[in-house]
């Protein structure tokens, strides 16, 4: 588990120790009459003799110290920043120049392959007619084969880049499925 998951599961934990701690000081605490004008409160209903009472508070605290310092022992692990708030703002920019360049490059690409199989369609007839029904095309020019491989090329990476694209989409809407499921639920994450 990652050092961003382990932060949020011991947040989590943390919030219960709290809850828990609160909620048990709430249930214990004797009552208390809050002004002469009022009645005295009524007794809190006996205890099992099993159950400290003094000891519990105690012990709910320790766990709750326990549980801030590890939280605190994970933020330490946290890897520190380098070079600061205008160093990593560079560093965004920079990895987002980068970002842009490639994303021009296979917009180049892929315009070329769009346009290389427009140019076939133009012909009238299909890629696998051209290269075994009409070996003139093929045979006769160097530049008509080049231009069936770049074709056969671009097509091939366009249905690859398709797929990949369908999986990761795929894989986006489940987990924003078991996110919102977790948020409705209140539940952990896995």
């Amino acid at each position: 588990m990652d050092i961003i998951s382990q932060l949020q599961e011991q947040v989590n934990t943390v919030a219960s120790l709290a809850f828990n701690t609160f909620g048990t000081l709430q249930r214990d605490a004797p009552p208390v009459q809050l002004s002469p004008n009022y009645p005295e409160p009524p007794a809190n209903p006996p205890v099992d003799d099993s159950v400290n009472l003094a000891e519990q508070p105690k012990l709910l605290s320790a766990e709750l110290v326990k549980a801030a310092k590890q939280f605190d022992a994970l933020v330490a692990a946290l890897p520190l920043a380098e070079g600061g708030e205008e160093a990593q703002l560079q560093r965004i920019a920079e990895l987002q120049a980068e970002n842009d360049d490639i994303g021009q490059e296979l917009q180049k690409q892929l315009e070329a392959a769009v346009s290389l199989i427009q140019s076939v369609r133009e012909l009238g007839c299909p890629v696998w007619y051209k290269v075994v029904l009409c070996p003139c095309i093929c045979i006769c020019s160097i530049n008509g084969l080049v231009l069936l491989l770049q074709i056969l090329d671009a097509e091939s990476e366009i249905k690859n880049v398709n797929n990949v694209a369908e999986k990761e989409l795929r894989q986006v809407q489940e987990l924003y499925g078991q996110a919102v499921d977790n948020c409705l639920n209140l539940k952990k994450p896995d």
